[in-house]
């Protein structure tokens, strides 16, 4: 399958990583406005660059469009991807709020495209595995769960990150993974609590109550002075998973000498294959396939509304009930 990559920046450069190790997915041409920084990708990937989507869809036949712009980027880019009859993948978190989202689900409805929205932490083993053991009940009933993912504050393009405006703020950005996690191992959220150090929410702590009684504790951080890392642990009756990333090879960090340039962690897998290989592999399966996506387009949907939630519970001071 033809891929297009659009985004040449951190994510970007991982996606494109990935494909190189993908037979089934072929990547075909890079798509950045900033002209060093798509031809740098497109160099590297020995495929041609192009300023805008519409410049590389009127040349080339494409099958998926893989999205890796910025946040408040998603829906324009998303939706024109899906007009051109390709499918899209597109990188965490969907949206930058609910109405875009919405948008983008019915544009795939109607273009009768997959939207793959890439919740990359569903391939990590270490959480796939987790899940699956609660689900086995080799824990028992699982009361509590807690989780915790932070470092150092990421630099992208043009600050996006530092704008609440285009990035979302931390909850929308890097907490719904571990949101997204949650709601996939246990089911529905019923309320949301959250205390921030800041009105920005460089460091946000949530209490999250679920429907099945589960109460977790979720931190999130922007505010350490270097370095990344994630960890959680799920407490049952009968046993007790646990996970730090601190304990293993755990992240790579994309630097640049260029002023203002990206500086961004990108969580990895010590193991042979990469999650984003997999994940990928598993999106064009569901598109040549029609395998059931290990997350759907709802899922993101939801992750997006409960970090939405998560922020406007630390501005309020106030716990916000789920719908």
């Amino acid at each position: 399958m033809k891929v297009l990559m659009v985004g040449a920046g951190t994510m970007g450069r991982v996606h494109a990583q990935a494909w190189a190790e993908i037979d089934e997915g072929e990547l075909v041409g890079v798509v950045d406005p900033d002209p060093a920084c798509g031809a740098s990708l497109a160099r590297s990937a020995s495929v041609p660059a192009f300023a805008s989507l519409e410049e590389a869809l009127g040349v080339m036949a494409v099958d998926v469009v893989d999205v890796c712009v910025p946040t408040y980027l998603h829906r324009a880019t998303v939706e024109q991807a899906l007009t051109a009859g390709c499918h899209v993948i597109c990188e965490k978190p969907m949206a930058l709020n609910l109405d875009e989202a919405q948008s983008m689900i019915d544009a795939a409805t109607r273009a009768r495209r997959q939207l793959l929205i890439a919740h990359v932490v569903r391939f990590f083993p270490q959480y796939a595995l987790a899940r699956q053991r609660v689900k086995n009940g080799a824990i028992g009933e699982v009361g509590t769960a807690r989780t915790f993912r932070g470092g150092a504050y990421p630099v992208g393009w043009q600050d996006w990150y530092g704008d609440p405006n285009k990035s979302g703020t931390l909850a929308t950005d890097l907490l719904i993974h571990d949101i997204d996690f949650l709601r996939w191992t246990f089911g529905e959220v019923q309320r949301v609590y959250a205390k921030s150090l800041n009105v920005k929410g460089d460091h946000v702590l949530v209490s999250l109550r679920f429907a099945n009684g589960l109460i977790a504790q979720c931190e999130g951080s922007w505010a350490y002075p270097a370095g990344f890392s994630y960890a959680f642990e799920l407490a049952g009756r009968e046993g007790l998973i646990a996970f730090d990333s601190r304990q293993s090879r755990a992240i790579e960090v994309w630097e640049s000498t260029a002023p203002l340039a990206p500086r961004v962690a990108i969580p990895e897998s010590p193991l042979v294959q990469s999650p984003y290989v997999a994940e990928l592999e598993h999106f064009l399966a569901v598109i040549r396939d029609g395998v059931e996506p290990r997350v759907t387009a709802e899922d993101a949907f939801r992750a997006l509304e409960l970090s939405m939630m998560v922020r406007r519970s630390w501005e309020t001071g106030q716990p916000v009930e789920v719908e």
